[in-house]
């Protein structure tokens, strides 16, 4: 066998850039893709991200979570205090109570990895005692929401990984819908938050969805300065984009405008998580 037969095929530019523009086409919703002047592997899994909710039954890869996790670890940290952890759940006993508390989700029992990512103050002020240190500090709100952030960029690495790996996800925000009754199934001290569960598997093929448009860049991207300017227009725009989609997906038509005024309506649409500060307070955040 000639040497030359091992290397692998490497597309053409040309079609490496046709698959960007059908990418960026199918995220904006739009006939026209904005311009790139080169494309990689990284963006490709990148823009070609969309939620899984059905799962094979397969397990995963030997090893699999441990490179989530290296992956995770590899996020930026503030300070680098590290302030987050995770609990990977595989026990089905375990998955069907996390999913009767997250709404009865039933993609948290199939998947056969399920990560619920946390912000861990307790951690910090368990390293500053041992320092000798006093612990003011953790009652403020900075460092709750440092946590936060720290967790979800951890989460977000670990789902890049995992869609390099042909691995599918969706989170999770309804572990937030019973924050006390999650924080007490998974042993959690206090100051220690459930910030958004993870469910892992390998895609079902047979319930394949497609990438999901987003709004236009002009509605999210400012020069120097916030502006309001043209985010009528792009909303507009939006809703028709997205009703396009529902259709050629066989999903209900739902007006995006409408559902985000339906969600910031009242607080019981939150399902639970209006009472999230009371929940804070019951898991030992002082939050001054």
């Amino acid at each position: 066998m000639p040497p030359d037969s091992l290397t692998p095929a490497v597309p053409p530019l040309s079609e490496a850039l046709d698959r960007a523009a059908a990418l960026l086409r199918a995220r904006y919703g739009a006939a026209d893709a904005p311009a790139v002047p080169r494309w990689n592997d990284v963006l490709d899994s990148l823009l070609a991200h969309r939620s899984v909710r059905a799962f094979l039954p397969t397990p995963l890869p030997e090893g699999a979570l441990d490179l989530l996790l290296a992956a995770a670890q590899s996020a930026a940290s503030s300070s680098n205090l590290q302030a987050w952890s995770v609990v990977a759940v595989q026990d089905p006993a375990r998955k069907a109570r996390l999913a009767a508390l997250a709404g009865g989700q039933a993609h948290i029992e199939q998947a056969p990895l399920f990560l619920v990512w946390l912000a861990d103050l307790d951690r910090l002020a368990r390293i500053a005692t041992a320092e000798g240190s006093e612990i003011e500090g953790i009652a403020y709100l900075e460092l709750l929401v440092v946590g936060i952030v720290d967790a979800a960029l951890a989460a977000q690495n670990a789902v890049v990984a995992l869609e390099s790996l042909d691995l599918g996800a969706v989170y999770i925000g309804a572990i937030r819908n019973n924050t006390e009754a999650v924080a007490a199934e998974l042993g959690l001290p206090p100051r220690v938050l459930p910030v958004v569960g993870l469910s892992i598997g390998h895609p079902d093929p047979a319930a394949a969805g497609a990438v999901k448009p987003r709004l236009a860049p002009s509605a999210v991207l400012h020069h120097e300065t916030y502006r309001q300017d043209g985010q009528d227009e792009a909303v507009a725009r939006y809703n028709d984009v997205l009703a396009g989609f529902q259709r050629e997906q066989g999903l209900p038509e739902e007006r995006w405008s409408r559902k985000v005024a339906e969600r910031v309506r009242t607080p019981t649409v939150l399902a639970g998580r209006h009472r999230l500060r009371q929940a804070l307070g019951t898991l030992g955040f002082e939050l001054r």
